[in-house]
């Protein structure tokens, strides 16, 4: 795609509100579980955007204020169909919750104290685990294509589990560092030196 919105069609739109109600509907965990399944109907089986691309989302998503999984359905709706297709997008993502969450609201009384219910959960727990690190294993191919990605990855990752500095402080350093060291690193005749 290079950068057009394509025309509205009625077809085309419910097909990405049901791409999105499908992620919303079987994720749990939160955004950084709904990347796995999102690279896989985004990228793969819609082929809506390039890998890189979803990558680059991502990196924008969660740096920016709010849900990764809300902010990437606006960003993707928003390339695909402008306005309206971010305003689908984001349905398509949220009604699911929305529906579950008044669901249980209804019955809590009665799920609350379920022992079928919390066996459940402490089986949903690991998967979700897992689905945050399968989206990571995904991402690697386009995020470590250099020494550079290498290296900011490792000091990132001391840098939160070490240091226990702030994901935001973190965020803004990789991207500060990416600039300066690609364009350091980068051949001179790319630089424009002489």
């Amino acid at each position: 795609m290079n950068g057009k919105i394509k025309k509205l069609e009625p077809r085309e739109l419910l097909l990405m509100f049901w791409a999105f109600f499908k992620i919303g509907a079987f994720t749990l965990g939160g955004g950084f579980a709904m990347i796995p399944l999102m690279k896989v109907e985004m990228v793969d089986k819609q082929k809506w955007i390039k890998e890189e691309e979803f990558l680059d989302i991502i990196a924008v998503t969660q740096s920016a204020p709010g849900a990764v999984a809300i902010n990437t359905s606006i960003y993707i709706g928003y390339k695909l169909y402008g306005f309206l297709g971010s305003c689908i997008a984001v349905l398509g993502t949220i009604l699911p919750s929305f529906l579950i969450i008044l669901f249980v609201a209804l019955f809590y009384d009665d799920i609350k104290s379920s022992i079928y219910v919390k066996k459940a959960f402490k089986g949903i727990y690991p998967g979700i685990v897992v689905l945050i690190l399968a989206s990571a294993f995904n991402l690697r191919k386009a995020a470590f294509k250099t020494p550079v990605g290498v290296i900011i990855a490792v000091l990132s990752l001391a840098a939160l589990l070490i240091f226990d500095l702030h994901p935001i402080i973190v965020i803004l350093a990789s991207g500060i560092s990416g600039m300066f060291l690609q364009n350091r690193l980068r051949d001179p005749e790319e630089r424009g030196d002489k």
